[in-house]
C-alpha cells in the first residue's frame, strides 16, 4: 500500500480502538462502577489517549471509521457482560484487550521504523507511550486475578480474534 494509505489506516484503526476501549471501560464502570473494583477500573482513564487520536485524524485529515456506531455498543456489550462476571471477568477482558492493542501498536511501530523513522518521530514517541500505558493495564489486570476466572483461555482468546476482526475492518471501512 502506498503510504498516504498506510497511515490513514493506522490512525483510523489506532483511534477506533481507543474509541472501543472507552466504551469498554464504561460498560464495567456501568456494572462495577460502585464496587470495590471500580476505583480500579477508573484509573484507566484511556480518554485522552482518544483525545490525542481525535487530533491526529483532524491534523491528517483521515476520517474516521464507519463503524464507531457499532464500536459504541459492542465496546459497551463486552465490557458490561465481561463485568458481569465479577472483577476476574472484567480483568480478563481487561487483559485481552490491552494485549490485542499493545501487539498491533508494536506492529506500527515496527512499520513505521521501516519507512522512515525521522519522519514518523512524533506518531512513534504516541504510539510508544500509549503501547506502555495498555502494557500497565494489562499487568494490572494479572495482577488482579484476571486468571482465576474459569475458562480464562477460552474468554481471553475469543476476546482477542474479536480484536482482530475489529482491527481487520476499522482499518477499511
Amino acid at each position: 500500500i502506498e503510504e498516504k494509505e498506510m497511515l490513514d489506516r493506522m490512525l483510523r484503526v489506532d483511534h477506533a480502538g481507543e474509541y472501543g476501549a472507552n466504551r469498554i471501560y464504561a460498560g464495567q464502570m456501568a456494572v462495577l462502577g460502585r464496587s470495590r473494583t471500580g476505583p480500579l477500573i477508573q484509573v484507566w482513564d484511556v480518554k485522552e489517549h482518544l483525545e490525542k487520536f481525535n487530533e491526529i485524524l483532524a491534523e491528517n485529515r483521515v476520517r474516521p471509521t464507519a463503524l464507531l456506531p457499532l464500536w459504541n455498543i459492542a465496546g459497551f456489550v463486552l465490557g458490561a457482560s465481561s463485568a458481569l462476571l465479577g472483577k476476574e471477568g472484567a480483568m480478563a477482558c481487561t487483559v485481552a484487550v490491552e494485549e490485542s492493542i499493545s501487539e498491533h501498536y508494536n506492529s506500527q511501530i515496527r512499520a513505521l521504523m521501516e519507512k522512515d523513522p525521522e519522519r514518523y518521530t512524533e506518531l512513534l514517541q504516541v504510539i510508544k507511550e500509549f503501547r506502555d500505558d495498555e502494557m500497565e493495564h494489562h499487568d494490572t489486570g494479572l495482577e488482579h486475578d484476571a486468571e482465576s476466572i474459569p475458562g480464562y483461555w477460552l474468554l481471553k482468546n475469543a476476546i482477542q480474534l474479536g480484536c482482530k476482526a475489529a482491527i481487520y475492518v476499522s482499518q477499511r471501512v
